[in-house]
C-alpha cells in the first residue's frame, strides 16, 4: 500500500511527522487513525498487520492516516513510552481536521500502537476502536468503548491472552480470539480483516 499511498509530513512536539494516506475509491465516510508496533523492535508504518488494517478501514470508505512513531522513518525524535506518541497521534488528529473537516474518527492499532490508542482514544470521541494484540501490561492502557473490536491471538507470547482478558473483564469488553496466531498473525492477515469488516456497522 505504501508506494500508492501519499507520503505527508506535519510537525509534531519532537518534530517531523512522517505519515501516509491512502484514500478510499468510494465517497468518503471518515478518517482513520493506525498506529504501528513497538518503535524499538522493528515497529514501522510499513508492519503487515497495520498495512491490513489501513486496508481495509480503506475498502470500508475510510482515508488512512499511518504515522511513523518518533525515530522511525523520517519521523523525527526519540521514542517515549507513549507519552510523546499520544500527543504525536493527536497532532495528526488535528490535521486531518484542518485536511477532511469535522468527519468521524476511527482510531486502530497493532501491539504498542493499540496501547497507545487507548490514550488517544480517553481524549478523543472515537467513532470506532479497532485493537489488534494491544499490549496491555507493557504499557499503560485505559479502558475503551464498549462497541471497541478487540482482536488477539491465542498463542500470543509476547502479550498473552489471559493479560488481555484481565483488561477487558472489568469494562465487560468482547475480545475474538484468532485461534493458533501469534502476537505477529503469521498466515492470519485475512482473519483479521474478515472480524474487521464482519464486524462494521457504520
Amino acid at each position: 500500500m505504501s508506494a500508492a499511498g501519499e507520503h505527508i509530513f506535519i510537525d509534531g512536539g519532537a518534530g517531523r511527522i512522517e505519515m501516509v494516506l491512502d484514500r478510499p475509491e468510494s465517497s468518503l465516510r471518515g478518517v482513520a487513525l493506525v498506529a504501528h508496533p513497538h518503535p524499538l523492535y522493528g515497529g514501522t508504518l510499513d508492519n503487515k498487520v497495520v498495512q491490513t488494517l489501513a486496508k481495509t478501514l480503506v475498502e470500508l470508505g475510510y482515508a488512512s492516516l499511518r504515522p511513523n512513531f518518533r525515530g522511525v522513518g523520517a519521523s523525527e525524535g526519540e521514542h517515549d513510552e507513549g507519552k510523546g506518541e499520544t500527543e504525536d497521534l493527536l497532532r495528526v488528529i488535528a490535521h486531518a481536521k484542518e485536511a477532511f473537516g469535522d468527519m468521524p474518527l476511527v482510531l486502530a492499532g497493532f501491539s504498542f500502537g493499540a496501547a497507545v490508542q487507548t490514550q488517544v482514544a480517553q481524549r478523543t470521541s472515537p467513532l470506532r476502536v479497532v485493537l489488534v494484540g494491544v499490549a496491555v501490561g507493557r504499557f499503560p492502557s485505559e479502558a475503551v468503548p464498549a462497541d471497541s473490536i478487540v482482536i488477539h491471538g491465542e498463542r500470543d507470547e509476547t502479550v498473552p491472552l489471559a493479560r488481555v482478558l484481565d483488561w477487558a473483564r472489568p469494562q465487560e469488553l468482547p475480545v475474538v480470539v484468532i485461534p493458533g496466531a501469534d502476537h505477529f498473525f503469521h498466515l492470519r492477515l485475512n482473519a483479521i480483516k474478515n472480524i474487521v469488516k464482519g464486524s462494521w456497522r457504520y
